[in-house]
């Protein structure tokens, strides 16, 4: 099957746009009102970075353009000026890219890592604020990687803040990088529901959640179970 977008053989799963064609994941994604100005330098330097990540990671696929889009679905709740929802697109979509500093000893290993080397892994967001505050233009997008792995209580890191001592997109996207983590396929086991994604969600609300962002998780919930239930998994059966 062909991305009727695009064209390109779809080699993994296939989306239905516009309850008639299908497309591939990416042509799926930029469908969508993301806000993400696709010509611009810096929204196409953010894109080629985090595919210098994929490849590295050996990652197949879209998770990290999939929770941008998500995660604006929450940020449109509570603001609408296109720059500062710029930001929050940029940094959900490159809150991993500190991982290229990590050595692929851990970061490509397949068993569970050492205490140790969850130390190392644990300063990525670190590395990726190093690397992203130094470009012009993003310094909000910076501190939302930098703040990514936070909670709401205090329990996270690397700088255990708290409530809204955490940047808004950082609060918005862990909702929304909890979503795609619990319904996505992985190697090992095959993604769950989005009620269940959703119940966990609403059960950590307080804790590694901010409430407010769960209220808007839930205010939104029609979109996003549409944007995530999208995707069907067709392998090479059509």
């Amino acid at each position: 099957m062909n991305c009727h977008h695009c064209g390109k053989h779809i080699t993994q799963q296939a989306f239905k746009a516009d309850n008639k064609y299908y497309c591939c994941e990416h042509c799926f994604l930029k469908t969508r009102d993301t806000c993400a100005r696709q010509e611009d330098p810096y929204t196409v330097l953010a894109e080629t970075l985090v595919s210098a990540l994929d490849l590295r990671e050996h990652e197949t696929g879209m998770h990290s353009k999939r929770v941008a889009c998500h995660t604006l679905v929450l940020a449109r709740r509570f603001m609408s000026k296109p720059d500062a929802l710029q930001q929050i697109y940029w940094g959900a979509l490159l809150h991993d890219i500190g991982k290229i500093g990590i050595a692929d000893t851990i970061l490509l290993k397949p068993e569970s890592l050492t205490e140790s080397e969850w130390e190392e892994m644990r300063t990525h967001p670190e590395k990726g604020y190093q690397l992203i505050s130094q470009i012009p233009n993003m310094n909000e997008t910076a501190q939302i990687i930098l703040c990514h792995e936070e909670h709401f209580d205090g329990s996270g890191y690397p700088r255990n803040l708290k409530g809204d001592k955490i940047p808004l997109g950082a609060r918005l996207f862990m909702i929304i990088d909890t979503l795609d983590a619990i319904t996505s396929d992985r190697p090992y086991r095959k993604g769950d529901s989005f009620d269940s994604a959703k119940d966990e969600i609403m059960r950590m609300a307080g804790s590694q959640f901010d409430p407010q962002a769960v209220e808007a998780f839930l205010a939104e919930e029609t979109i996003l179970r549409e944007m995530v239930l999208n995707k069907c998994h067709m392998g090479f059966s059509l």
